[in-house]
Parts: C-alpha cells; sequence; structure tokens
C-alpha cells in the first residue's frame, strides 16, 4: 500500500541502507536518495527519486530533504572512503536544511562506541568502545561529534547506536536499550524494520538507543 509520505534516505548503498531501502519499498514509502557514485545504484522504482550528490554539500542536502517528511541516515564512510568527519557534517547539514524544509523528524544510526550520559555499558561494550577509540580514533572523535551536535538541536531526532550489522534476509528478536549493547549483533533486516517503526514511533525522540538482536 502506498504511504502517504516521502522519505529522505542517506546511505542507501550501504550494508544496512540496502536493507532499508528494500523495506521501504517493500511498505509503499517514496523515497528520495542521495548517491555519489550511481554505478552503486542499480535499483529501479517508480517510488524512488536520485539525487547525486555528497552530504557534505548543503545544497545536495537540500535538494534531498525537500518536499520529504523525515530523514533516515545510515552513512558509513563509502567506497571508496569519505573524509572522516562526514558523519557530523552530514548530520549538522541535515539539521540545517530540515529546519528550512520545516522538517521535524531525523533517525540516524552509528556505532555503539558513541558515549552518553545515561550509558551503564557492560565491560564488554566497554572494551568494544575502548578499542574503537584506539583503532579509529578519527571516525570515533566523529560519530561522539555528531552525537553532540543532536543534542544542540530542538529537533526530533532518534541515534541509533549498532554492534555488528549482519547482511541478512532473516528476522530475529531485537533488544532496546538506553543504556548499554545487550547483543554482539544486529540483524539488517531487523535494523531497517525499527528505523521505520521510528518513523511514527515517539519512544526514543531525543534519545540514543542501543539495538541489538537477542
Amino acid at each position: 500500500m502506498e504511504q502517504s509520505i516521502k522519505i529522505a534516505v542517506i546511505g542507501g548503498t550501504g550494508k544496512a541502507g540496502k536493507y532499508l531501502v528494500n523495506q521501504l519499498l517493500n511498505q509503499g514509502f517514496k523515497i528520495k536518495l542521495v548517491i555519489r557514485n550511481l554505478d552503486y545504484f542499480q535499483l529501479q522504482s517508480p517510488l524512488i527519486e536520485v539525487i547525486q550528490g555528497s552530504v557534505s554539500d548543503y545544497n545536495v542536502v537540500y535538494q534531498l530533504v525537500e518536499d520529504c517528511q523525515a530523514v533516515v541516515s545510515t552513512l558509513g564512510l563509502g567506497q571508496p572512503n569519505s573524509e572522516t568527519s562526514i558523519f557530523s557534517q552530514s548530520t549538522k547539514n541535515v539539521l540545517l536544511a530540515m529546519e528550512a524544509c520545516n522538517i521535524r523528524r531525523y533517525i540516524v544510526i552509528t556505532g555503539l562506541n558513541v558515549d552518553t550520559p545515561f550509558d551503564q555499558k557492560s565491560p564488554k561494550t566497554k572494551f568494544a568502545t575502548d578499542w574503537m577509540k584506539t583503532n579509529y580514533p578519527l571516525t570515533t572523535t566523529d560519530k561522539q561529534l555528531e552525537y553532540n551536535v543532536l543534542v544542540n538541536s530542538d529537533l526530533d531526532w532518534t541515534l541509533v547506536r549498532l554492534p555488528l550489522i549482519e547482511q541478512t534476509e532473516e528476522k530475529r528478536g531485537v533488544l532496546v536499550s538506553l543504556e548499554d549493547c545487550l547483543g554482539d549483533k544486529i540483524s539488517a533486516t531487523d535494523l531497517a524494520i525499527f528505523l521505520i517503526e521510528q518513523l511514527t514511533d515517539r519512544t526514543y525522540v531525543r534519545q540514543a538507543p542501543f539495538l541489538s538482536n537477542s
């Protein structure tokens, strides 16, 4: 059934984004995608509109979100890798464009290594966080900055923190926590379904839940 709202999608060619796009199409959503390299996107549908460019360019982001009612980002570093500041820069551009277009809802994914004042991370999650900070200091710092940018915004954001994403069609039970990551993996299909649910579910507005499989 065709939905009445249009969703702007960032990162739609990535390992999580591909599953999100498929789920949105299956549920009849009209979507706008920003694609840096069109060679990575061959999907054809009358429900899809494509904007070519980078989310580091505010004008591209404005074109993307215009006429949409919500924005969902599954942005990764991409192939070839984007600048390590791409996460905070993307979110800054998205929030600015959303305000200009009077859009309230922004849903974005990140790693479990992002910290919030509400965390009670287990030793396993703390170890994973510290490992990321040691081995990927620039992207970890930028993802933390992205969280700070969101906190200072008055829009209706949700930052979903994740363990390893498994690219599978399998649907499993999910665990959600505002304090700790309770599992080691998340099915990309379960993640996509959860992200779409957040379009109307206000439980985690202006919060950063962990999501994992049970």
